[in-house]
């Protein structure tokens, strides 16, 4: 057995056969339980290592070919392969709760394995194509086959589309400058397109738009999982050009232009997100500024800059599933919900719009919630580097704030004769009670997420050092 047939062609089978099956409880407790398998075997065994159990003896192979392309996944990557599949398998669980498990565990599923492929494959200029098919495999999952596709949808397949020729380019580019690195200008053209490419793959300031189209247009539970997981992915995809590149990782202006671009989206999400009226907006504005934080994150030359990056990752993940999780609730319930529409929900949903509310204020860095500590971390390396960019950080998560407390007061706001009343069905308050137990668990120890994250930065040979 290998790793990229147990972590890659393996999911993607599953997910394949799983489309084949028509009830939601089956497909959900088959994509939760494959995923939270193969995170456990990521988690046990080790990779290239001979494990002894009784007289057997078992080694999981680190690199496999499939299809003539050498895909390697060494043991640095299991804590990673932890990390997103165990973060899937809770995205899969509380798809039932959603009512989308038929729509999104199969494809979600070798939409996971495409992305953990793009990390694994080599030459890695392959990963933009791996990339573009696991964006193709979503559209599907976005628009069903009896809907007319929405403006964000195509706009979603159009801009993530336009970043693999750039990709492509970048590499070609790159290319030429290691074999001429006094060439001034084959670097600025290799840095500029490599840029392009991932503007329109991270969805950058301005081509962000689609976010709030898709949030509206599709279901939030699956537009959730695509925001937690494409960035994650392309964030590691990008890093491996910082790692693979000294000139672009020790170069002050792509250092400046990550923190000033990072800064922007932090800027544009939380000032949006303060003045929104439709919770599906609201929750689009807080996942870009979440990029920002990402950004910002990997903008920081000290030694710890790796470690903050990743301690980004779980909180990110566990917020915007809470987050998606209950709008979907609502929005079953609602067809509507700008402000107008969703007053006095809590009455009726109040685990759902507490969700809500405790999502938001981790995502603003609310003490006692899981994203304080990675906030609290980037805030200080922000000081360190410039006292004006940790300002506008502050600003930024005063935004979040105050879209959190906007969001609260309309989902309270009834007459006080109106009965509170617990609509939410028993799988709903199961997955709402653990995303939010979570949360408040994360904020209060946050080393419980050390074992995960302390050899992550392993996964670069230059990075971070």
């Amino acid at each position: 057995m290998s790793a990229p047939i147990l972590w890659i062609l393996l999911p993607i089978l599953i997910g394949s056969f799983t489309l084949l099956l028509l009830r939601e409880r089956t497909v959900a407790v088959i994509g939760g339980g494959t995923s939270l398998v193969l995170a456990g075997i990521a988690l046990i065994v080790p990779i290239d290592e001979a494990l002894r159990i009784g007289p057997l003896s078992l080694k999981i192979a680190s690199s496999a070919s499939i299809l003539g392309r050498s895909f390697l996944l060494p043991p640095a990557d299991a804590p990673l392969l932890v990390i997103i599949f165990g973060m899937c398998a809770l995205w899969f669980f509380g798809a039932e709760a959603a009512g989308v498990a038929l729509r999104l565990i199969p494809l979600g599923l070798i939409i996971t394995a495409l992305l953990v492929a793009s990390i694994a494959v080599q030459p890695f200029l392959y990963a933009a194509l791996l990339i573009e098919l696991a964006v193709m495999a979503a559209v599907p999952l976005l628009s069903p086959s009896d809907q007319k596709p929405g403006r964000g949808v195509i706009r979603f397949l159009i801009y993530q589309t336009l970043a693999m020729p750039f990709l492509l380019f970048a590499g070609w580019l790159l290319a030429g400058v290691e074999a001429s690195p006094g060439d001034l200008t084959l670097t600025i053209q290799s840095t500029s397109m490599l840029g392009l490419g991932f503007a329109f793959l991270l969805a950058i300031f301005p081509l962000y738009t689609w976010i709030p189209q898709l949030l509206e247009e599709s279901s939030p539970y699956v537009v959730g999982f695509l925001l937690w997981l494409l960035p994650t992915i392309a964030s590691i995809f990008g890093m491996s050009f910082l790692d693979r590149y000294a000139w672009l990782r020790t170069s002050p202006e792509v250092l400046a232009g990550l923190r000033g671009i990072g800064l922007l989206m932090l800027l544009s999400g939380g000032l949006w997100a303060a003045f929104q009226r439709k919770l599906e907006r609201l929750m689009a504005y807080t996942a870009i500024a979440e990029t920002g934080f990402i950004l910002l994150a990997l903008s920081l030359t000290t030694a710890g800059s790796l470690d903050l990056f990743f301690l980004l990752i779980i909180p990110r993940g566990l917020g915007l599933a809470v987050w998606a999780l209950a709008l979907s609730i609502l929005k079953k319930e609602n067809a509507s919900l700008e402000f107008s529409s969703a007053q006095g929900l809590a009455r009726a949903y109040p685990l759902a719009s507490a969700a809500l509310v405790f999502a938001v204020l981790s995502t603003a860095g609310f003490p006692l919630l899981a994203g304080f500590p990675p906030r609290l971390a980037l805030w200080q390396g922000l000081a360190g580097a410039s006292f004006g960019a940790a300002i506008l950080f502050l600003i930024g998560l005063l935004g979040l704030l105050v879209g959190a407390v906007r969001m609260m007061a309309v989902l309270v706001m009834q007459k006080e004769e109106t009965r509170w009343s617990l609509k939410e069905n028993w799988i709903q308050r199961g997955m709402l009670g653990i995303g939010i137990t979570g949360l408040f668990l994360l904020g209060i120890f946050p080393q419980i997420m050390r074992p995960f994250l302390e050899n992550l930065p392993l996964m670069f040979q230059h990075l971070g050092r």
